[in-house]
Order: structure tokens, then C-alpha cells, then sequence
């Protein structure tokens, strides 16, 4: 497993981590013992970088990853990020002193830990972005003790930019696939520039880069996939980053063909590592449901090189199916 420096926070992390919003909520059921093997199998696979978030099945999530590391023992070497913000409306005038000690607070006791390892600001609105109120209120809570570092997690690149700019801000988290190239345009050279560190969600386009779908793929009613399609219920570019089904399962087709023309990683595999190996990423936080999914994506951060024509071949999809919909959006 390759491992990297998640930014100012000078911890070295696995350059594969772990999503665990799919052991908490909104992809479906999954039971804590099987959330929990999910967890052991990313750790036993060199996994030591864990992101969840305090509203993941309304600290669930949390709650499942602060009994795991107590079972694995002192010494266990995996960071957690966590954020918050999302356990009230999105609204600048609730992003405050009183709401950030209470949302900590909270994660603190889930987790089980005195100190939070990385707190991100949960897609907060772009006025909390550019706030120095904000960067004011977490920059106390590092000195309180209560988190050891902080950095946000964006919608656009726009914010992500602003983000950086900060002096304090260890890291960004965006979305970054092959479906979704525009951190490469400034994000990331910027982010490189700062010694910030990028850890890159939805590696897999909610699935779509597997190549498993089709068009009479079923989703769970409690399932994102299903529900909010129509960016009802959060920001639309979280499901399937934002593209249209129908033309992500094309664009999912053509770069199942380009993976074929490597020697040994699946389809996901190639997608996962291709995103780990853009210069200045972090980590990569793909989810899981079962332990050999875990074992599989793991896996993904010992691929060799894949090498210039397979960058060519996905700027090309990209390039022509994606971009006039998405680069502009976000």
C-alpha cells in the first residue's frame, strides 16, 4: 500500500482509505457486524485512513468506528477524519462558536478519543468558506485541544480554492474521478503549492465506475442512488457525481474497456488507482459493504503506474461525453 502526508497534518495515511458514510446511512442497510468486518478488512489490508462525518446515520457511523479502534487496541496507526455541520440547515448564521463545541463534543464522545485527529467542515455554504469567523472558531478549538487539525470538505472548486488560501487548513476533501477532472485544472497544483492535502470522495462515481451497472440496475428506496438523483435531497453532484444515468453508464462502458487494456486490476481497481496516483492526493476514500469489496479496493493502492495512454483514455471520455455538463457546474 502506497502511503502519502495527508497535508499540514503531517501524518503519513494510506494512499487507499475508506469512506464509511455506507456503514452509516443512505446506501441501504448494513448491519454492525458487518460494518465492523468491513472496517477489519481495510485495516488488515493496510487501510489507515478512516473519513466518516457526524450525521452519517446520525453519528452511527462514528459510533461503529470508535468501538472498532477500542477492540483494535492502542497502537492501531489509523487516522480519523470526521466533519460536521450538516446536523442543522446550512446556513451561515449556524456555523458559530457554540455550534462547533457541540458538534465536536459530540463526535469526541462517539468516537471514543479526547482529541479529534481531522475535523472538516461538511460542504458548508460558500459565505462559511470565505468566513473568518469560522476559521477563527476552529483555529480555538485546536488550542483547546479538542481537534488536532481541520480542513473542509467542498462542493465546487471555487470553494475548494478559497479554502486553501487559508493558513491553517490541513486539508480539502472534493470529489475527484475519472468522471470528474476539474480539480486537476487548479485544485490540486494549488493544493500542492500550500502542502495541502486532497482527499478525494467519491472515487467511484457512487458505483458507476465498477461497470456492474446497467440500465435495470435496482437501488434501494433508502438508497442516495434512488432518492436523490434529482438533487433533492443534497447537492446532486454526491450521486453518480452528477451525471446523467443513462450517459454514465455509457461513459462506465467505455472506461470498463479502457481498464480491460491493463494487466491484472478490475475495472474499479483501475478507477481508484488512477485517482491515487495524481500527484498531491492524499488519500482516496472509496466505500465498502463487504469485507472482500474492502480487501478488493485496497488492493488498488499497490497498482503499478498506469501510465500516459491510460490518462489520454480518460480525458477522452471525459472530454467527450462529461465535460460540457459537468466542468462548468462544479
Amino acid at each position: 500500500m502506497q502511503t502519502h502526508i495527508l497535508g499540514k497534518t503531517g501524518r503519513s495515511v494510506s494512499g487507499i482509505g475508506l469512506g464509511t458514510w455506507q456503514l452509516g446511512a443512505d446506501w441501504g442497510d448494513v448491519p454492525e457486524h458487518e460494518a465492523l468486518a468491513v472496517l477489519a478488512a481495510s485495516a488488515d489490508s493496510g487501510v489507515t485512513f478512516f473519513d466518516t462525518a457526524d450525521v452519517y446515520g446520525d453519528g452511527r457511523s462514528e459510533q461503529i468506528i470508535g468501538r472498532f479502534l477500542r477492540e483494535r487496541g492502542a497502537g492501531h496507526g489509523i487516522t480519523v477524519a470526521t466533519k460536521m455541520g450538516r446536523r442543522m440547515d446550512q446556513i451561515p448564521e449556524n456555523y458559530v462558536m457554540k455550534n462547533f463545541r457541540a458538534w465536536t463534543d459530540r463526535s469526541r464522545k462517539n468516537l471514543g478519543v479526547d482529541t479529534l485527529d481531522l475535523v472538516q467542515l461538511h460542504c458548508p455554504p460558500t459565505a462559511v468558506v470565505t468566513s473568518d469567523a469560522a476559521y477563527d472558531a476552529l483555529d480555538t478549538l485546536v488550542e483547546e485541544g479538542a481537534i488536532a487539525n481541520y480542513g473542509l470538505s467542498v462542493e465546487t472548486c471555487d470553494q475548494a480554492l478559497a479554502a486553501i488560501a487559508r493558513p491553517h487548513v490541513a486539508t480539502i476533501q472534493i470529489i475527484l474521478n475519472a468522471f470528474r477532472l476539474k480539480p486537476l485544472d487548479a485544485v490540486l497544483p494549488t493544493a500542492l503549492e500550500a502542502g495541502v492535502g486532497i482527499i478525494a470522495r467519491v472515487p467511484l462515481a457512487s458505483g458507476l465506475l465498477t461497470g456492474r451497472y446497467t440500465a435495470d440496475t435496482k437501488f434501494a428506496a433508502n438508497d442516495h442512488r434512488n432518492y436523490n438523483r434529482d438533487g433533492s435531497h443534497f447537492d446532486v453532484g454526491e450521486t453518480f457525481s452528477g451525471v446523467d444515468y443513462a450517459v454514465g453508464l455509457e461513459a462506465a462502458g467505455r472506461f470498463a474497456q479502457l481498464a480491460q487494456s491493463l494487466d491484472g486490476p478490475t475495472t474499479a481497481q483501475a478507477a481508484l488507482a488512477w485517482v491515487a496516483q495524481i500527484d498531491g492526493v492524499s488519500s482516496v476514500i472509496p466505500g465498502a459493504r463487504s469485507t472482500a469489496q474492502a480487501a478488493a479496493n485496497a488492493a488498488a493502492g499497490s497498482v503499478p503506474s498506469l501510465g500516459p495512454d491510460f490518462n489520454d483514455g480518460v480525458r477522452g471520455i471525459y472530454d467527450e461525453l462529461l465535460r460540457e455538463s459537468i466542468h462548468p457546474r462544479w
